[in-house]
């Protein structure tokens, strides 16, 4: 079993409105061989709480706007270092940078096909290694998970 169009249409709109909104290291994985509760997964994350919710906020108003999508549940709201938007056919992560990293879905899920991406989405890979060296935070420690900006390889 493979997404449905309808998930690659809901995939393909998250991330560009995730983009839209400076949103790091966005990737999506086709889950629905392995799952049988959604399609898809969308993952992409922010420096900060303000701008992870931001993020959330323009996805889920793009997805109610563009293709008449609601979010049967919408969670993590309260400290927005992890929002996590269901949409039954697909599921969104929005996760604070550091929990990106700890958190390492991509290492859950990379034995599933990665869904092709938007262009803009796609050219956030690496924006979070690009952030942490202009704010001097030291990824390499935590860096296990995330996409290498070159190939989208786990490191």
């Amino acid at each position: 079993m493979t997404a449905t169009d309808r998930s690659i249409e809901l995939v393909n709109a998250a991330a560009q409105a995730a983009a839209d909104r400076l949103a790091h290291d966005i990737i999506a994985y086709d889950v629905s061989d392995v799952l049988s509760i959604t399609d898809a997964f969308l993952l992409a994350s922010a420096p900060n709480d303000r701008q992870v919710k931001s993020i959330v906020d323009e996805i889920e108003e793009r997805l109610n706007k563009d293709l008449g999508a609601k979010p049967v549940r919408r969670e993590g709201d309260r400290d927005a270092r992890w929002i996590l938007l269901d949409y039954v056919d697909i599921v969104v992560h929005v996760q604070h940078s550091e929990e990106r990293v700890f958190y390492a879905l991509e290492r859950l899920w990379k034995d599933c096909p990665e869904l092709p991406l938007p262009e803009d989405a796609r050219n956030t890979r690496g924006k979070a290694a690009e952030h942490a060296e202009l704010t001097g935070v030291d990824l390499n420690d935590h860096a296990a998970g995330l996409p290498d900006e070159a190939d989208g390889e786990l490191r």
